[in-house]
């Protein structure tokens, strides 16, 4: 009879345990972190949301989300905050700042940061959270709005072997992840995406104004070259979209300049010299010169066009 009512107690709690959903929490809910909330909503999970411009969280807050007036207010209400910012000194914010996260942290609670930063920085996030009691992850992606919409999200994560278990769950609903190692290795692996995306992204972009100035059916020739070695995804995902003429952002030009400029400061302090890098990255400084800093990084094509000046591809 012990054995039994042992027995009985031990599914009734392991079948509590597998009922409960953690509560979530999201900030930044631009052309990547709706998509991601999103998906995290549909699977069930309540989440509270905070975006600067509140305006943005509308769609999220239609499905159910519950909007919260600051960061604080997000970490005192859930178990396991997500972050999807523009740049570091965002991070650094909504982290550390007066009405951040971790001024209404709570023991045991779980900081996954999942936009491209320092890798210092996510360094002070680990540490400050294991002071109180928390846990963090580094968490990066590619994929782009693609990626985002469609769930198909490359994660790169750096934390601890236990944290990375825990946020498993919520990492498939998003993609797929990879731990990488401690914290501050998921921001690394994501420099070296950054470094091979800037080589690819200039290869295409010339590719595209080769063929246009040649006058070939560009549809046909890329048709053709991603087939074989030339094959990547800025072919599959952002050729199509500069041979429509369409440069709205599915990752900004902006934000990857950040990107490349942490790759570069990342690479002096190791002793790296990375021309290729350098060069692309100074190409799409003078974008933002032009203004068009927030157009898609496919736009890249027109910087190209205007070194050559072949008068072949045109803001629309």
């Amino acid at each position: 009879m012990a054995v039994f009512s042992f027995t009985f107690f031990f599914c009734t709690v392991g079948h509590e345990v597998h009922m409960k959903k953690e509560s979530l929490g999201f900030i930044g809910l631009g052309v990547m972190g709706h998509s991601m909330c999103t998906h995290l909503l549909d699977a069930g999970y309540p989440v509270h949301v905070f975006n600067r411009t509140k305006s943005k969280a509308e769609g999220v807050l239609a499905k159910g989300a519950v909007w919260e007036d600051s960061p604080a207010r997000v970490a005192k209400a859930v178990d396991i905050v997500f972050t999807m910012l523009g740049f570091p000194q965002d991070v650094e914010q909504v982290y550390f700042g007066e009405n951040g996260l971790f001024s209404a942290s709570h023991a045991g609670e779980c900081f996954v940061d999942m936009t491209t930063t320092k890798p210092s920085l996510s360094l002070s996030i680990a540490k400050r959270a294991e002071e109180l009691g928390c846990q963090a992850c580094d968490a990066p992606v590619s994929g782009g709005d693609t990626g985002a919409k469609n769930a198909t999200l490359s994660i790169m994560v750096g934390a601890e072997r236990s944290v990375y278990e825990r946020l498993i769950p919520f990492f498939r609903i998003l993609g797929k992840a990879t731990y990488e190692g401690g914290p501050g290795t998921g921001q690394h692996t994501k420099m070296s995406n950054q470094i091979v995306i800037a080589g690819t992204m200039a290869g295409m972009c010339e590719a595209l104004l080769y063929a246009r100035k040649a006058g070939l059916d560009e549809q046909t020739m890329l048709d053709t070259i991603k087939t074989g070695a030339a094959g990547c995804w800025s072919l599959d995902n952002l050729a199509p979209r500069v041979i429509k003429g369409d440069y709205e952002p599915g990752f900004m030009i902006d934000h990857f300049v950040k990107d490349m400029g942490i790759a570069l400061e990342e690479s002096k302090k190791m002793g790296l010299c990375l021309p290729t890098l350098a060069l692309v990255q100074q190409l799409y400084i003078a974008l933002q010169g032009l203004n068009l800093g927030k157009l898609g990084t496919q736009a890249l094509v027109l910087a190209l066009d205007r070194v050559s000046g072949a008068g072949c591809f045109k803001e629309n």
